[in-house]
């Protein structure tokens, strides 16, 4: 699927501000499901851009203006080119019943923990309390049940979106996991960062996703911010790799997603962030459209 996605940020201060620092990760990661073939990025007032490479890989933007200005406008634009990545069936044909109860064996290994440790740790809002703990392991009991560690994930991600309630209103960018457990509603970014904290209570490395989900043709028109923007779940499976998840909607990820990129926790990968000098507050308003680009 060939996608064309326009993101905008814009800021409107209060008072005249200056020094505006700025960190951006708008870049879609180039993988063997996805290609961004091309990305054009904008900064109003005009501003110079310096691109690297995060600790997690990600591609980042910086820039600063130091200008007196009233309003910041960040603009992306960007096709990106898509395919189905295999589905829970053909991946679990990859695996045999030797291989699945050696895998659980292999994550408690001190091999997996060196090689994993950022995604396996707990952070501020992937915390492993006694209730997340207990959610956890109301989903199935691998020793007993003989669960692959793919058939858990599958049951995990399963079990969070029927269990819980999408609800905007619910939560706020500061929800944590455990908050979730107790209010049994929220969005992508709590649903994500509950199966993420439940992964890590088993011993499974997972990592936030950020990106955007497609699905403005099925409904008639595009995709506008609250569609578009998405967080789901990358979980490491011995054998397999990094397998996806989304705890939020029932379909596979495949070609409709689009992967900005991975972290600890949505901290890790927050689309824009930075500081500026000055009094009064801000207003933030975000556009986001995902269009099918017919080949």
């Amino acid at each position: 699927m060939k996608l064309n996605i326009s993101h905008v940020t814009q800021y409107e201060y209060e008072a005249p501000v200056t020094d505006s620092v700025n960190e951006i990760r708008l870049t879609p990661s180039t993988n063997d499901r996805q290609s961004c073939y091309q990305q054009a990025i904008w900064i109003e007032p005009n501003a110079s851009l310096f691109s690297y490479e995060d600790y997690f890989g990600n591609r980042v933007h910086s820039f600063s203006v130091n200008s007196m200005h009233r309003k910041l406008t960040i603009r992306t634009q960007m096709t990106v080119v898509t395919k189905n990545a295999p589905s829970p069936e053909e991946q679990a044909a990859l695996l045999n019943g030797k291989l699945a109860r050696e895998a659980w064996s292999w994550l408690e290994t001190e091999e997996a923990a060196n090689r994993f440790a950022e995604f396996l740790l707990e952070t501020e809002y992937t915390g492993v309390t006694p209730e997340v703990e207990s959610f956890a392991y109301s989903i199935s009991d691998k020793e007993e049940a003989d669960i692959s560690v793919l058939g858990w994930l599958s049951a995990l991600s399963s079990s969070i979106r029927v269990q819980f309630i999408y609800d905007p209103e619910a939560t706020t960018v500061k929800t944590k996991a455990s908050d979730m457990i107790e209010r049994k509603r929220g969005v992508c970014q709590d649903f994500a960062h509950l199966m993420i904290a439940c992964c890590r209570a088993h011993s499974i490395p997972a990592r936030y996703v950020s990106g955007y989900h497609f699905v403005g043709d099925l409904q008639g028109g595009i995709a506008d911010f609250e569609q578009a923007s998405h967080a789901w779940v990358e979980a490491y499976v011995p054998s397999l790799g990094w397998c996806s998840f989304d705890p939020t909607n029932e379909a596979p990820v495949g070609e409709r997603y689009v992967k900005l990129g991975h972290g600890r926790d949505y901290k890790d990968i927050v689309p824009v962030k930075g500081v500026y000098r000055g009094n009064g507050g801000q207003q933030l308003k975000v556009t986001v459209d995902v269009r099918k680009v017919e080949d």
